[in-house]
């Protein structure tokens, strides 16, 4: 017995630290993330901040310059931050819909891509930091225990539904924020915050050392306003370029008749649509779920989309003959449309009337003219964008809009950006984010939740049409007032092939002749 029991006792102690480890890694970030909050003042006094504005000195430690800071937030998303060092100004800002910058080097630009991406994550971070990451679908992952300046700290790592990943350290003492790392397109930037003083019961640091990339920067701030009066135009684009812009409302009509246009030409066209979707794995890590590749054709104005594959690979027999029928299935109701659609304008021509658009197809294509219909235009200006000029609008609810049609009230509750070729006055690209729930049936059969959000590219294809490049999508409804969905969507679209539609149109009432007319 005596000699068992060392062996007991580091048996016993081992399990004791094992489960203790277990319950702290399961735990402790978001342990973390709370006793953060308590040291900052309590979420009460953090929650109680709905804007705030800071100013000060910055200073470039390479080479001594010298000159002022300011940044200002606003809930729920709008952010600034502007410098000046000896006279080089650099100052950027997200107002709702889009998110701009400008500088000595690259003048004033609307950002896309992941700078785009990566900027309205740090707008939304820079009003709410994490308090309210589980209602926004973000996860948390516990990360490597760090030194920053000499302390140990805790290491926190929030990555939201767009795969942004925010990198925060926490002094293992007394549990305040001392280093966040955020990304903005290909640069990683690290914020050491320090000086930390009670602003109106909120710890709020007034020293902070920025490095973004080579560059190293030292902020020192003498002012910390919360809850100050910020007018919107604070966020807003500068307007600094006296060019003239075109005729708004005849662009307009011209994007809307050019999209009209399109329809004509899709019949002439077959592409792939590839996607990909994602979640969140056990270890908060967003990750590739399933990956579908579809070809897409159009007949008579209605787009037929066809599986083709399954994480890369072809469909067995059984999938493919399955999507066969499901095809013919789809060709004999467009028929049976188109013929009671002509029917009806037929009956409508001996009566002496004129055919009405009240039979307007459910599952027509919806074009940026439904958008825009339920939108207000602001700040429009003249941009390059993928080595072309471009038009580029915010937009946002139009007041006192009565939609006609369901996808016009979804419409008429979004706000983002939108390039137009200027050109061929086309959609180059659409950003856009709902600012408002959108609901089904009352919200009894379903509701899209506020925050939802997507991005499309389209690019000038054959030099004859534009289609579709990217997309990304990202959207949590609500189903029955319990069930809740995600959709993380990537998509991507490819293999464009132009075909004779008067050739094609007997084949494509045989999917599958018309499958093999598609494949090169």
């Amino acid at each position: 017995m005596r000699r068992t029991a060392p062996l007991q006792l580091a048996l016993l102690c081992l399990c004791i630290l094992f489960s203790a480890t277990a319950t702290t890694s399961a735990q402790s970030a978001d342990q973390i993330l709370k006793q953060a909050t308590k040291a900052l003042g309590g979420e009460k006094a953090l929650r109680s901040v709905k804007s705030w504005q800071i100013k000060g000195t910055i200073t470039n430690t390479k080479d001594g310059a010298s000159g002022s800071y300011q940044a200002a937030a606003k809930q729920p998303n709008l952010y600034t931050s502007s410098y000046d060092l000896r006279g080089l100004e650099s100052s950027t800002g997200y107002n709702g819909k889009s998110g701009w910058a400008r500088d000595s080097r690259d003048g004033l630009r609307t950002l896309t891509g992941a700078l785009s991406r990566d900027f309205q994550t740090e707008a939304l971070w820079r009003n709410n930091r994490w308090l309210d990451f589980k209602k926004d679908k973000s996860k948390l992952a516990l990360a490597e225990r760090a030194t920053i300046n000499g302390k140990p700290a805790r290491t926190v790592v929030l990555t939201t539904p767009k795969n942004v990943k925010i990198k925060m350290y926490f002094d293992a003492t007394s549990g305040l924020l001392v280093r966040e790392e955020l990304p903005a397109g290909d640069l990683n930037r690290v914020f050491d915050y320090s000086d930390y003083r009670a602003v109106d019961g909120v710890m709020e640091p007034h020293t902070i050392a920025v490095a973004i990339g080579e560059q190293q920067y030292a902020i020192k701030l003498d002012e910390v306003k919360h809850n100050p009066q910020i007018e919107l135009v604070a966020f807003d684009f500068p307007k600094i370029s006296n060019e003239p812009l075109p005729d708004i409302p005849a662009l307009l009509k011209q994007v809307g008749e050019n999209a009209e246009e399109l329809d004509r030409l899709l019949e002439k066209y077959t592409y792939t649509q590839t996607i990909t979707e994602r979640g969140f794995d056990a270890k908060g890590q967003l990750s590739e779920k399933e990956t579908k590749t579809y070809e897409l054709t159009f007949y008579k104005g209605r787009r037929i989309r066809r599986l083709v594959a399954k994480e890369g690979k072809p469909l067995s027999e059984k999938e493919d003959a399955d999507e066969t029928k499901r095809i013919e299935k789809r060709i004999q109701e467009i028929e049976k449309k188109e013929t009671e659609k002509e029917k009806k304008a037929q009956k409508s021509r001996e009566s002496g009337q004129e055919p009405g658009n009240d039979a307007e197809s459910e599952d027509r294509r919806r074009t940026v003219a439904d958008v825009l219909r339920a939108s207000l235009l602001v700040n429009p200006r003249r941009e390059r964008f993928r080595n072309r000029d471009v038009i580029v609008f915010d937009f946002e609810p139009l007041p006192n809009y009565k939609p006609q049609k369901d996808y016009e009230k979804l419409f008429g509750k979004m706000a983002g950006a939108i390039w137009i070729d200027a050109a061929d006055k086309q959609v180059a690209r659409i950003e856009a984010r709902l600012v408002e729930a959108y609901k089904i049936g009352g919200g009894l059969l379903a509701s899209l939740k506020e925050g939802g959000n997507f991005v499309i590219e389209q690019d000038r294809i054959n030099d004859e049409i534009w289609l579709p490049t990217h997309s990304d999508l990202n959207v949590n409804v609500k189903v029955f007032l319990v069930k809740g969905l995600s959709f993380n969507q990537a998509i991507s679209y490819g293999n464009y092939k132009r075909f004779n539609v008067e050739a094609e149109k007997e084949k494509l009432k045989d999917p599958i002749q018309a499958e093999k007319s598609s494949k090169p």
